[in-house]
């Protein structure tokens, strides 16, 4: 245990100045007061921290555990700033998150981190809605953002635009859609429809497919058929690896469209598992990633602490702390307000630079990928700043 702490502290020396980074919050002058609670900046600041420890499923202990280590994590960076943590348990379950919320604005919490799952974080953010209080909930869901509820997970919205407006400027915005009729691969399609509006690109045509093995079978002809008489020049997929993405990565080849004659674009993260880089059908394949020299050092970080990786979504945690921190040492008794929280300068994460925005919904930005040799090639870094190449 020692020998892990000692290695732990070492490391955090290491990469201490590009951790630091998590502390630059706006140099741009914001609005203040108004859509949260004034706070002592000079005393710890009462933090709520919700996770569904408790549920029937075995993975959400797991979850709970890699949240609170992550948010330790970033409270133990602060620098001048002091952070009460407190953990609330929801089970993972709307009632008694909605119940924890109320007891953690109680108990004196100026913000909530958590919880995980949407109709969770709604609930919480009903419970704190009437005292003023801020949730930045885990959720990637647009729909239950906004008033005082935030989203910190990446959207479809975030990877459609990056995607979106990268084939474009490779000359492959003549764009078609393939989603299952499932209410996730209806959100992901409305979402490509959106960046293909916002980035001037054209939709060339769309399908659907039933979610089920032979529902794909069925429908990939008609796919093939849409995608060669529609003149797409990049098919983007909905699916993820665990679903449908398989079956249309090796059908569609074999019934004429692949991804040497039509850019293949995915909307999920395709080195989940690594196993997925090695499917020849997804050779030269793009899809879109987090800063993955970013994400690498937080999961150095995070094993050399814990002794173990951590969970893909535990640097929301951490990000949370990070931007609350940053804000209590940049902007004072009102930090935790609407308006602080949304400043459009944003932060540096774990994951790279984020922000929050008045909808409730985020930015992030984001990398993008190629396959290539059943590897992976960045071919587009992720911006380090807004409003330049990639937003």
């Amino acid at each position: 245990m020692f020998a892990v702490l000692s290695f732990a502290r070492r490391l955090a020396g290491l990469i201490a100045t590009l951790f630091a980074l998590l502390w630059l919050a706006a140099c741009q002058p914001v609005v203040t007061g108004g859509g949260g609670p004034r706070i002592n900046a000079s005393a710890p600041v009462p933090v709520a921290l919700l996770v569904p420890r408790g549920s029937q499923s075995p993975g959400d202990a797991i979850l709970a555990r890699h949240l609170e280590n992550a948010a330790r994590l970033a409270i133990a960076d602060l620098d001048g700033v002091r952070i009460d943590l407190r953990v609330y348990d929801t089970a993972g379950q709307p009632a008694q998150s909605a119940q924890a919320a109320k007891q953690a604005v109680n108990d004196g919490a100026r913000i909530i981190l958590g919880p995980v799952f949407a109709a969770n974080a709604n609930a919480a953010g009903l419970a704190a809605l009437n005292r003023n209080v801020n949730v930045l909930s885990f959720s990637s869901t647009p729909a239950i953002a906004g008033g005082n509820v935030f989203i910190l997970g990446n959207t479809y919205d975030n990877t459609a635009n990056r995607l979106v407006g990268f084939a474009r400027n490779q000359g492959k915005g003549r764009i078609m859609i393939v989603h299952p009729d499932a209410p996730n691969g209806i959100d992901a399609r409305n979402a490509i429809e959106r960046a293909i509006s916002r980035h001037g690109a054209q939709l060339a045509a769309a399908a659907s497919y039933e979610l089920s093995q032979q529902g794909v079978i069925n429908a990939v002809p008609e796919i093939a058929r849409k995608a060669r008489s529609s003149g797409a020049q990049s098919l983007f997929f909905t699916a993820d690896t665990a679903g449908a993405l398989p079956f249309l990565a090796q059908l569609l080849p074999e019934n004429g469209v692949s991804s040497a004659t039509t850019q293949f674009v995915g909307m999920t993260r395709w080195d989940i598992p690594r196993s997925t880089l090695s499917m020849p059908g997804l050779q030269g394949g793009w899809f879109a990633l987090p800063d993955p020299a970013r994400a690498a050092l937080f999961a150095q970080r995070y094993s050399a602490a814990y002794g173990e990786p951590p969970h893909p979504i535990a640097g929301l945690a951490y990000d949370g702390i990070a931007a609350i921190g940053a804000l209590v040492k940049s902007r004072g008794p009102d930090a935790l307000t609407r308006q602080a929280l949304t400043q459009p300068a944003g932060f540096i994460g774990v994951n790279g630079i984020f922000r929050l925005l008045p909808d409730g919904t985020n930015e992030r930005a984001l990398a993008v990928a190629e396959v290539r040799d059943g590897d992976m090639v960045i071919i587009s870094p992720a911006p380090r700043s807004f409003g330049g190449a990639g937003f």
